[in-house]
C-alpha cells in the first residue's frame, strides 16, 4: 500500500504581499495570469530570464546558478513569497532555490502533482496520468517523481514543437491541431488507459481549448490539469483573503528584448503590457 504524504498548511503571510514570479521567458505569466484574480490585493514582480533562455539546454548547476540569481533579485525588490513559474528550473534547480531563500518558494511541478491526485480522488478510475512536458523536463523525471510519491502510475511525453507554435502566435492553427494530435496518438500507444492530462508546461495552458478538441475527436476524453491554474491556487494558500479588494500591481522585468516580451507576454497574460523594464543579471 502507498503511503501518501501529508500536505502541511503553510503558515499565513500577511495581506496585500509582494510576490515574485519568475521564469526562464514567457510562460510564468499564465501563473501570473491566474494569480491575479485569487490574490487581487498583491504587488507582482515578474522577471523573465530571457536572455538566457532556453534553460533546457544547460546543465543543472548552470540553471541553479541562473535561477537562484534571478529569485535574490526578486527578493532585493521585497518579495514575500516567490513563485518559480517554469517547470525546468522547479525540476533541476527548486532545492537550491530554497535553500537560498529566506522567503517561502513555489514551484509548478508538485502543485500539479496535487491536482491530478485530487481527481483521481474525485474519480477512482483516473490512476493514470500522462503528463505533456518540454523534452527538458521529461528528462527530469521530476513529474513521474511526484506523482508516483502520491500513488499515480505517470506516463510523460516530451512534446518539442508545441513551445514554439505557441510563441508564434499558433495558439488555433491547423499545424498546431496536426502536431498536437500526432503527440497525443503517440502519448496513447504507449499510456492507452490514461485519464487525466497534466499540462508540465506553462506555454501550454493557451492550448487548452485545442488540446480538449483534440481529445473529443481522438474520442479519448480526459480530465486536463492545468499545472499553471494548480500553483496560483498553491500559492494564495499562503495569504488570507483581502476583504479590501484593493487593485493588483504588477511590474515587469526582462533580460533581453522588451519588445518580444511586451509582445508574446500581452497573449500569455490576456492583458497589455504596457511597460517592461530591461535588467542586466550578467552571465
Amino acid at each position: 500500500m502507498t503511503v501518501k504524504p501529508v500536505k502541511t498548511p503553510p503558515q499565513l503571510l500577511p495581506p496585500n504581499p509582494t510576490i515574485g514570479v519568475f521564469d526562464s521567458g514567457f510562460g510564468g505569466l499564465t501563473v501570473l495570469r491566474d494569480l491575479l484574480p485569487l490574490i487581487p490585493g498583491a504587488r507582482y514582480i515578474y522577471l523573465g530570464d530571457t536572455a538566457r533562455l532556453p534553460y533546457g539546454s544547460k546543465s543543472r548547476e548552470t540553471i541553479a546558478r541562473y535561477a537562484v540569481s534571478s529569485a535574490k533579485f526578486l527578493e532585493d525588490q521585497g518579495a514575500d513569497l516567490l513563485c518559480i513559474a517554469c517547470n525546468t528550473a522547479s525540476a533541476l534547480a527548486l532545492e537550491d532555490i530554497q535553500q537560498a531563500m529566506p522567503i517561502p518558494v513555489v514551484g509548478v511541478i508538485q502543485p500539479g502533482a496535487e491536482a491530478a491526485l485530487a481527481a483521481s480522488e474525485a474519480s477512482p478510475t483516473q490512476k493514470s496520468v500522462l503528463v505533456l512536458a518540454t523534452t527538458a523536463t521529461t528528462q527530469s523525471h521530476a513529474y513521474a517523481q511526484a506523482l508516483n510519491t502520491l500513488g499515480l502510475a505517470a506516463t510523460e511525453k516530451a512534446c518539442p514543437l508545441l513551445v514554439p507554435l505557441v510563441e508564434e502566435g499558433w495558439i488555433d492553427h491547423p499545424v498546431t491541431a496536426e502536431v498536437l494530435r500526432i503527440y497525443l496518438n503517440e502519448a496513447f500507444a504507449e499510456a492507452p488507459n490514461a485519464q487525466t492530462l497534466l499540462l508540465g508546461c506553462t506555454h501550454y495552458p493557451l492550448l487548452q481549448p485545442l488540446i480538449g478538441r483534440t481529445l473529443a475527436e481522438l474520442n479519448h476524453p480526459m480530465t486536463i490539469i492545468d499545472s499553471a491554474a494548480a500553483t496560483a491556487a498553491s500559492v494564495a494558500e499562503y495569504f488570507p483573503a483581502n476583504p479590501t479588494g484593493a487593485p493588483a500591481t504588477s511590474r515587469f522585468y526582462a533580460t533581453d528584448s522588451i519588445e518580444k516580451f511586451q509582445r508574446l507576454g500581452s497573449a500569455f497574460l490576456n492583458q497589455p503590457l504596457s511597460e517592461v523594464h530591461l535588467l542586466d543579471l550578467g552571465g
